[in-house]
């Protein structure tokens, strides 16, 4: 028996992601890149149907050095507007603290897919529920980067 609806809860966790993505950008990823053990970047994409750039702060493991994200919204049967941004156009930008670099996004599949997704689900045990809760299959995607410079490499650093 659930106590809080779905979708009273999946809106909770949008605002309160909302609140330090706020924080991130106000501070330029001063404040807001970690909270607590958890990771955070910014996305930015390009909105699919307006062509306006579009920011989302999301959870995030590593793979190889590369960030991974996990499009679940909450364990909603629709997708979130960013994961739909990047099917339509994977060329994006991440931040992570202080540091951007261009990214282009591919969804796995697979193995590489499971490996990721457990990495993500010991990080966020709630994505376990998540996936129990919508008949999509929840996107596992790797940001990997479409440059080499410093703040691509600075991420291997990190973890």
């Amino acid at each position: 028996m659930r106590l809080i609806p779905k979708d009273v809860e999946i809106a909770a966790g949008l605002r309160l992601l909302s609140a330090i993505q706020a924080v991130y950008e106000r501070t330029d990823g001063r404040l807001g890149s970690q909270i607590g053990p958890l990771q955070l970047l910014l996305l930015r994409t390009r909105g699919r149907k307006s062509g306006q750039k579009r920011t989302a702060c999301l959870l995030y493991v590593t793979d190889g050095g590369r960030p991974a994200v996990i499009g679940s919204k909450g364990g909603s049967d629709t997708p979130p507007a960013w994961v739909l941004n990047l099917e339509a156009e994977p060329d994006a930008e991440i931040q992570v603290g202080t540091l951007r670099w261009p990214v282009r996004a591919r969804f796995t599949k697979g193995e590489e897919r499971q490996r990721i997704w457990r990495k993500a689900v010991s990080v966020w045990p709630s994505y376990r529920g998540y996936q129990e809760r919508t008949r999509r299959q929840i996107p596992v995607i790797l940001l990997e980067p479409r440059t080499h410079g410093r703040a691509a490499r600075s991420i291997q650093r990190r973890r």
